[in-house]
């Protein structure tokens, strides 16, 4: 869609690349919000109103707070003011004036934004009640965005620039697309969102919780989510073993020394748990890679050994703010599926090939049928800034686009995305419901074997420094199952669910036969419970229906005498009698082939 805007110096002209129109778009909803708080609300003090994934927000700074009535006033008078085809008037204004002008109204947040700019002069944007120090560009004018495009969607607590030693702030988020029907696409998709929360399946199925005694952030595993957990461990396990990789297990704490010469120290140290041992000062690691460093470096090494192929399911700690937490796909102690691998230049190409081989392998087995990839690198008008040598990074680029080109697989290029120690490969899955997740991440990095002056022999006899390549294929166990259980709204691959099949008896006379029958299934590996309790069978079913089993087994005098299970599946319902080895084949296939339903 080709939008008319309206740039700070007063200039027009036509935005039509998606991205950047819809953007544009947003941040004129969000000025158009801010002018309805200020003609219900007079008194109001503007912070800032970016766009963002979705939408937009502004914050506010008021003494009352908003209620989720003020809400829908406030979307109300978007509306007047949209269908008035205000215009979005830019001017430019010299600093000294914007300062006296801001000042005047009682805007001490953009008075300080204005003071840190440089330069003289400075662009501000009117809008109705309106006046606002903004860079633009913004569209021409109000009738431009369109009926019911927008909505508001929450209010929350905000501190000025982040921090939370300064003003708080009162944060109005709003959704807004390019058209109503999308707005409506997405709306639908919330409420979808809403049925699938991680969060709440996670209770009703028993699989975890949270502890507000034992402290924000952090996963309590029930028996039911543990089974998972571990049926995925093993899978990876037996993959990886399979694949040539080694696993290896690291502490959970280190000198500060070990992240100082890793760097993380410097630019992660925020985001780090410190404590005291004696007159150490010790961290609880944020990630594994210096562990597997040292395990390499912990004997001399030769070309003959290489690839090294080390990984780890390690157990991290990060802090994050607990306004950012939410469930498990964002916790402050997590594990990663991590992998190191060390190599020569030579093995390079072949090993982010295997990589990627393991990544789709990955998305067949848990079922995510579409993805999408992300290729960062370098900003190529900036080359200085990042570590590593222009052959470093032309072999690492051709490697990872080598992979992708030859399985076929297309791929955004992400310039300047690249961090600075390498560039890598994000794969994004789309999940049942159009949402994409970040999953896997293969990633060069040119400056940790330098800092910790790694090194192998190589056939000439000389130290030469390998090539390191950091790679996860779930990102984390915690955040990959809140998307599996989001994904399949609780109701599991048959491979993956943690109870596969349950035993209804009709009555007591059957528990002796069903009991036998258990037998079998967990002698032959199925997870299978009985249900004996003292209820009505339709009462059973309805209870296995919201457990999400994928097998029920009915059990009655029919069964018990011909020696079968009357069977009903999640996926069709019912199939009717089976002999019990039949339907103890037919599972157990499912299982060994990972299917993802019948």
């Amino acid at each position: 869609m080709a939008l008319k805007i309206r740039y700070s110096d007063g200039r027009e002209g036509e935005v039509n690349e998606s991205a950047t129109a819809l953007e544009t778009y947003r941040h004129s909803t969000s000025h158009l919000m801010a002018a309805a708080v200020l003609e219900l609300f007079p008194g109001t003090r503007l912070g800032i109103g970016p766009a963002i994934s979705d939408g937009f927000y502004y914050d506010f700074e008021r003494a009352e707070s908003f209620s989720e009535d003020d809400l829908g006033k406030i979307e109300k008078k978007m509306a007047e003011l949209q269908a008035q085809d205000l215009p979005f008037e830019p001017s430019v204004v010299s600093k000294a004036d914007a300062v006296a002008d801001f000042s005047a109204r009682g805007e001490h947040l953009k008075v300080e934004l204005i003071e840190e700019k440089a330069g003289d002069t400075l662009s501000i944007y009117r809008l109705g009640a309106l006046t606002d120090f903004c860079l633009g560009p913004h569209l021409r004018s109000t009738g431009q965005i369109q009926p019911g495009s927008f909505k508001l969607m929450s209010v929350a607590g905000s501190y000025w620039r982040g921090d939370e030693h300064r003003q708080q702030l009162q944060r109005i988020y709003g959704a807004a697309f390019l058209t109503a029907g999308e707005l409506t696409e997405y709306l639908n998709q919330i409420e979808e969102a809403k049925k699938r929360d991680h969060r709440k399946l996670g209770r009703e199925l028993d699989l975890f919780s949270m502890s507000d005694e034992a402290g924000q952030g952090l996963a309590f595993w029930h028996p039911k989510g543990t089974r998972v957990r571990v049926k995925i461990e093993e899978f990876l396990r037996e993959e990886l073993f399979r694949r040539g990789y080694e696993f290896v297990t690291t502490p959970h704490i280190g000198r500060d020394a070990l992240w100082k010469k890793s760097g993380h120290y410097d630019y992660y140290k925020q985001n780090m748990y410190l404590f005291k041992i004696d007159e150490d000062e010790f961290v609880l690691k944020p990630m594994n890679c210096p562990g597997h460093i040292l395990i390499y470096k912990s004997q001399m090494r030769s070309y003959r050994e290489l690839p090294l192929r080390f990984a780890e399911f390690g157990t991290v700690y990060r802090y994050e703010k607990s306004g950012v937490l939410h469930g498990l796909l964002r916790v402050r102690g997590f594990t990663q599926d991590d992998a190191h691998i060390f190599c020569t230049r030579e093995q390079v190409k072949g090993e982010i090939a295997d990589a990627m081989d393991l990544v789709l392998l990955i998305m067949k087995s848990f079922g995510f049928a579409e993805f999408k990839v992300e290729l960062s690198v370098r900003d190529s008008s900036n080359k200085k800034n990042y570590a590593g040598t222009e052959e470093d990074w032309e072999l690492a680029e051709g490697a990872l686009m080598d992979a992708l080109k030859e399985r076929g697989i297309g791929w955004k290029r992400m310039e300047g995305e690249a961090v600075f120690y390498g560039p890598k490969i994000d794969v994004k899955l789309i999940d049942a419901i159009g949402r994409s997740w970040q999953l896997s991440t293969i990633q060069f990095d040119f400056t940790l074997p330098k800092r910790f002056d790694l090194s192998y022999v190589g056939p000439d006899g000389q130290n030469h420094q390998p090539v390191m390549v950091h790679r996860a294929l779930l990102g984390s166990i915690e955040r990959f199952l809140g998307v599996l259980i989001e994904h399949y709204a609780g109701a599991f691959p048959i491979w993956l669910a943690p109870v596969q099949a349950v035993l209804v008896p009709i009555a007591e006379r059957h528990h002796e036969y069903a009991r036998t029958v258990l037998g079998k299934l967990a002698a032959a590996g199925v997870r299978a419970e009985l249900d004996d309790r003292n209820e009505k069978m339709g009462y059973k079913i309805r209870a296995a229906q919201t457990q999400k089993i994928p097998y029920m087994l009915v059990i009655g005098d029919k069964e018990v005498e011909a020696g079968t299970v009357s069977v009903r599946n999640r996926f069709q319902g019912d199939e009717g009698a089976l002999p019990v080895d039949g339907f103890l084949n037919k599972i157990v296939g499912y299982i060994k082939e990972r299917t993802v339903r019948p």
